[in-house]
């Protein structure tokens, strides 16, 4: 599984280099802003390998690193070894943010690619401030693993609600 993760990362940094990004920053969530998100959205474990519900992978052209939280610091550990990715370790004094980091890893001018339907405005927003701040722009581009994703399980495309009195109303999205 490790030298699957591997490649999977030689894919989105190809894909980073055809967009133009030197880092790709891939949540937890979905449209929803859910930790619990179905099997579509599950990204992040696919390009890390690491289940736990929580954290946030980053990607650049030569580094990688998952932050999360204390509830899987081993978890974490023991997913991410010998895949050339780097535990951060949310929340404790010593871990820089995502925005710090990739201040010390990338070059002034640098963009840094997010999926625009996985995070919410206000996280889009204090992300930009804190990487304007060290001379990185932010962009949205089209989620990268419509493509780089083999067998990725389906987008429900609709989703059939019941009320009480029995009456059945579907709701497309797409």
């Amino acid at each position: 599984m490790k030298e699957e993760i591997k490649k999977r990362i030689i894919s989105l940094r190809a894909f980073m280099k055809r967009q133009g990004i030197a880092a790709f920053i891939i949540p937890s969530t979905d449209p929803h802003s859910g930790e619990y998100v179905p099997e579509h959205w599950e990204s992040r474990k696919w390009i890390s390998g690491f289940t736990g519900s929580a954290g946030t992978v980053v990607i650049t052209k030569d580094k990688g690193g998952l932050w999360t939280d204390s509830r899987y610091f081993l978890q974490a550990s023991e997913q991410l070894q010998d895949t050339g990715i780097t535990l951060f370790k949310d929340r404790l004094p010593d871990t820089p943010t995502i925005a710090e980091w990739l201040g010390e890893v990338l070059h002034s001018g640098d963009k840094v690619g997010i999926d625009g339907w996985v995070n919410t405005v206000a996280e889009v927003e204090s992300l930009r401030i804190s990487l304007a701040s060290k001379e990185l722009q932010l962009v949205s581009v089209d989620d990268p693993f419509n493509l780089l994703w083999e067998n990725r399980h389906p987008f429900t495309s609709k989703l059939t609600v019941y009320f009480t009195s029995g009456i059945q109303w579907h709701v497309l999205f797409r």
